[in-house]
């Protein structure tokens, strides 16, 4: 059995989406994924696969939730060594897990336009792009952001965020699972 992570994009998020994490459990037992496990409300799951974490089983998640909910979140799927990889690769010693924040990419960016993340980017804000990972610093908060609300838009590739305090969480959660 593998271990497999997997980050739920724009689900239970501004009242939109609604996806509770014991309908999402249920989804994915009914799947065959064994020892299912979410964390916080946000769509963070960590279960156990005879699949590997590829391209067809994050969209046989996203269709069964489309046909038992009537959407089809984006579903990003790590296994536990790309997850420590993320961790270990994290430019910022910064111990507030609030300020750091992991963007997971779906792909790696064809055409990364430095100028335009540059001009997004607050004076007090910083950012590194590793791989398959933005990760941003963000002193003054996620939510003032004018980079992290475009940095979507800024690598062309779909993304979906989770704060440094989560990664930790969610990358020991697996570690135990594994």
């Amino acid at each position: 059995m593998k271990t497999v992570i997997a980050f739920f994009r724009g689900i239970n998020v501004g009242g939109r989406h609604i996806l509770p994490m014991h309908e999402l459990l249920e989804t994915l037992e009914n799947m065959g994924l064994e020892n299912v496990q979410t964390y916080i409300q946000s769509g963070n799951v960590i279960f156990q696969s005879q699949q590997d974490h590829s391209a067809g089983l994050s969209s046989a998640i996203s269709s069964s939730i489309e046909d038992s909910k009537g959407f089809r979140p984006g579903v990003f799927l790590l296994n536990r060594k790309e997850l420590q990889t993320a961790v270990e690769n994290n430019p910022f010693n910064i111990d507030d897990g609030k300020l750091v924040h992991f963007f997971f990419l779906s792909a790696i960016p064809n055409d990364t336009d430095p100028d335009s993340l540059a001009a997004l980017k607050s004076d007090t804000e910083e950012y590194k792009l590793i791989n398959r990972v933005f990760y941003l610093y963000a002193p003054d908060g996620i939510g003032r952001s004018k980079l992290a609300a475009k940095v979507e838009k800024a690598l062309g590739v779909p993304i979906t965020a989770r704060n440094w305090n989560t990664v930790r969480k969610v990358l020991s959660l697996a570690t135990a699972s594994s």
